[in-house]
């Protein structure tokens, strides 16, 4: 046996003033009576006692120093050789991932897995050593290697729940880089094996696999977006996917909602392991908070609801300068979203925020804001006219701008162009045979300019689709990102976002508030680990965002196929029983027996001093 502490010994001096106290001589002390007499029996039988006469008393006196000797011993912490040789390193991974979050083992897996932590933390045996590391959204260490069980219980009591992707084998090489060499490093994972690499992490020598979870079978929501319809200016679609994640077939309904609307409800009759998916065309100018839900009371709830956020459709102010065209004049009073003014001459002052469409008119110079010029007859800052062009031919399409989307113009008859000297360089967006842009656009401090050079008179570009397309895709173009699609977001993603001024707070959908640095036009916030809507709020003076005004939303769901199959691998089920625990009845240091035996030994002194077998 060894000591790790041996100046601890140097406490045994204090037996010299035990015995010193055990062979001092009592001194009587004088007080004045009336009459001995009744005294006299009880001083014949107390008579004063010399030095040596205390060392009958030897009993007591080898209690006392006992009892101080194990209390040294306790201190200077002894310990067996094979404690130091076989003293074990353990990390322990607990999976706080969103399949945790399922119900099959109650209360839920995750707490399982934290009372088998703390069954572990028990059983750890002296000079054994142990770390916590969570693998959940973002692997980190919650507690380095350390014996003292007080603190490892806290650093698992500290593990929460959420609704993020699984991060086992990361976790696992971290856990991996906390361990020193040798062989008594071992790493626990505490897991339902919802994870890719389950195979190559049972077959590791220095990692063990505890099974949380059994066969349970799950219906969850594992993909939901929406957008805005490239061609229909109120429209949207919605794509929606449901996984059945089960052995057995399956009824269900899913409701999507759109605010206090319902927009559709749909019955599913699923097979075994299929996966559904479905386009949804719906029509909303208002937009809002856009909801999926499924009524089934299974494994795991929080995929049963998933979230999207369909922006609102703004008024466009559109004003047409013309001298009579019916086709353009339909084509604008078509759009829901345009407020159209026609008028004959060209505005000196556009509106703030108004689009001006010139239609064969064009000023010596161009009004400011966004201007669409149409078949221009004249000259301006801009370009100079020319002569015309006779049946052009085109031969150069710009597929991938916006303002070419589901627009083809090499199979339209266009009898009559404008040919156009400009400035500077525009981008062609239609080019002809001969080099000649037909429709090109730029980009000015004032506003962006856009040019059709094709006479709408002659030939049949206005009684073709392409044309009301090109007229929508020129309004979203001249509007920006207003009514674009608003990516929900898979729970463990960071983004970036644009940030408030004051002091901005990041809402999680539970009310959990995380501060965001003031001072910036933009941030990366994440890694977002709950469902549900998220918002970007500035403070208010106390630091509460409670009742401020909510200018960002950010929808995020599970949308993670693996998490939402919650059946534990059968092969992982063979492992429920943990193996690593220590067994015997010495799992605590050699100082805490001894502790125990100084109670014992004191209880049996004040036994025996009440008994009047010492004094």
């Amino acid at each position: 046996m060894s000591l790790t502490h041996p100046s601890s010994l140097a406490w045994l001096a204090l037996a010299v003033p035990i015995v010193i106290f055990y062979i001092l001589k009592i001194r009587l002390r004088r007080v004045p009576v009336s009459t001995i007499l009744f005294w006299q029996q009880i001083f014949e039988e107390k008579q004063p006692r010399s030095i040596w006469q205390h060392l009958r008393h030897l009993l007591s006196l080898l209690v006392q120093l006992a009892l101080l000797a194990l209390l040294v011993f306790a201190l200077a912490e002894p310990f067996f050789h094979w404690e130091a040789v076989d003293a074990r390193r353990l990390v322990l991974v607990v999976d706080n991932s969103a399949s945790m979050r399922a119900t099959d083992v109650k209360p839920t897996r995750f707490e399982r897995a934290r009372e088998l932590a703390r069954e572990y933390i028990d059983r750890l045996r002296p000079r054994d050593e142990m770390a916590i590391v969570v693998a959940g959204t973002q692997p980190r260490v919650v507690c380095g290697l350390a014996s003292h069980q007080r603190t490892l219980r806290q650093a698992v009591d500290s593990i929460e729940a959420t609704d993020g992707p699984t991060r086992v084998s990361e976790a696992v090489e971290l856990a991996r880089r906390l361990l020193p060499g040798g062989e008594n490093g071992r790493v626990i994972v505490l897991s339902d094996g919802g994870f890719e690499d389950i195979a190559k992490l049972s077959e590791a020598q220095d990692v063990e696999l505890v099974a949380v979870g059994s066969q349970s079978s799950n219906v969850g929501i594992t993909r939901f977006q929406v957008r805005r319809s490239l061609l229909d200016p109120i429209g949207y679609e919605i794509l929606a996917e449901v996984q059945n994640a089960s052995d057995e077939p399956t009824e269900c309904r899913l409701e999507l909602d759109l605010g206090q609307d319902v927009v559709d409800v749909v019955p599913l009759a699923l097979k075994p392991g299929e996966v559904w998916t479905h386009v949804f065309e719906k029509t909303s100018a208002e937009g809002g908070v856009l909801v999926a839900r499924i009524e089934r009371d299974d494994a795991l709830a929080c995929d049963n609801r998933a979230w999207a956020l369909l922006p609102r459709r703004e008024m466009l102010p559109v004003t047409l300068v013309t001298e009579g065209n019916l086709f353009l004049e339909k084509v604008f009073e078509a759009n829901p979203l345009v407020k159209l003014t026609v008028a004959k001459k060209p505005p000196s002052q556009p509106a703030p925020g108004a689009i001006t469409v010139l239609h064969r008119q064009v000023p010596e110079r161009l009004p400011g804001g966004p201007v669409w010029v149409i078949d221009p007859t004249g000259s301006c800052e801009m370009w100079q006219v020319g002569e015309k062009l006779e049946n052009p031919i085109v031969t150069k399409q710009d597929k991938d701008s916006p303002l070419m989307a589901h627009v083809r113009l090499d199979n339209v008859i266009m009898p009559e162009a404008r040919k156009l000297s400009f400035s500077e360089t525009p981008k062609v967006l239609v080019g002809a045979v001969t080099g000649e842009p037909l429709y090109a656009y730029f980009e000015r401090p004032e506003g962006k300019v856009l040019v059709l050079t094709v006479n709408l008179d002659q030939g049949d570009l206005p009684l073709r689709t392409a044309f009301p397309i090109m007229a929508t895709n020129a309004l979203a173009w001249f509007a920006g990102h207003r009514g674009e699609l608003r990516e929900s977001l898979a729970s463990g993603a960071i983004t970036e976002v644009e940030l408030p001024t004051g002091s901005p707070v990041l809402l999680a959908p539970s009310g959990r508030q995380r501060p965001l640095p003031s001072g910036l036009s933009k941030t990366s916030i994440g890694p977002l680990d709950e469902c549900g809507l998220w918002q970007v709020v500035p403070a208010t003076k106390d630091g509460d965002a409670s009742d401020a005004k909510r200018p960002l939303e950010l929808a995020c769901n599970l949308a993670n196929r693996q998490e939402s199959d919650v059946r534990t691998p059968e092969a992982l089920l063979e492992k429920r029983t943990p193996t690593t625990l220590a067994a015997g009845l010495f799992v605590r240091p050699v100082w805490f027996y001894l502790i125990a035996l100084a109670w014992l030994l004191a209880a049996t002194e004040w036994y025996l001093y009440q008994r009047r077998w010492i004094s």
